[in-house]
């Protein structure tokens, strides 16, 4: 072999050592940003002060990004201090806005709970409220399922990219899972999650997974 072609030769594995390497930091680093999502809600649910917030979080690069509302200042402040105290989390950008906390899915449900009364001794909604000193409200849900799918990220929902929405008890999923039997265990949490009254699966396996 020449000199010539020894160089582009090394040059070359040089190259598509460099590719490889760059994409593999890549796929951990889409991992680690879904992980803090999740890690970041999980650390919410059990703050009184967002009792009646609905936050979004998004995370690129370990950069946090919060949007979303809250029902004070000393919330506002409460969330984003959360969320920097994750490892992993390199900066937060805050872009919540402050507004008062909804009622209105707070008081159907206290409806549903008096007719479950005399059917249910241990109401488990009751019992989670207590737990957390927050109201379940569509913030709390939308934090209680992340923080369940983070239980299941080293088993069937790693490398998923789910982003949940909550609407008066109404759950949205939207994102790519690697499996159908992860699109299956997440709306499946989703579902058994207190306060949901039904789920919208819009979930997508994604190419080249089953």
């Amino acid at each position: 072999m020449s000199y010539l072609n020894r160089s582009v030769s090394i040059f070359v594995l040089a190259l598509l050592t460099v590719v490889t390497v760059g994409v593999a930091s890549a796929q951990v680093s889409a991992i680690k940003d879904g992980w803090l999502v999740m890690k970041v809600h999980s650390e919410m649910i059990d703050e009184d002060l967002l009792s009646g917030s609905n936050v979004d979080v998004d995370v690129k690069d370990g950069v946090v990004t919060l949007q979303g509302t809250v029902p004070s200042e000393a919330a506002r402040a409460r969330a984003i201090a959360v969320a920097k105290a994750n490892d992993g989390v390199k900066s937060v950008t805050d872009q919540l806005r402050v507004a008062p906390a909804a009622k209105a899915g707070t008081m159907e449900r206290a409806a549903d709970k008096t007719e479950r009364a005399g059917e249910k001794a241990a109401d488990t909604t009751v019992s989670a409220t207590k737990k957390t000193g927050r109201a379940i409200d569509d913030g709390w849900i939308k934090s209680k399922i992340y923080a369940q799918y983070m239980a299941d990220w080293n088993t069937v929902l790693n490398d998923s990219d789910i982003d949940v929405d909550v609407d008066n008890n109404v759950v949205t999923l939207n994102g790519s899972v690697k499996s159908a039997e992860a699109k299956t265990k997440a709306v499946s949490i989703a579902k058994a999650t207190d306060g949901v009254k039904s789920v919208r699966d819009n979930l997508k396996v994604a190419a080249g997974t089953r």
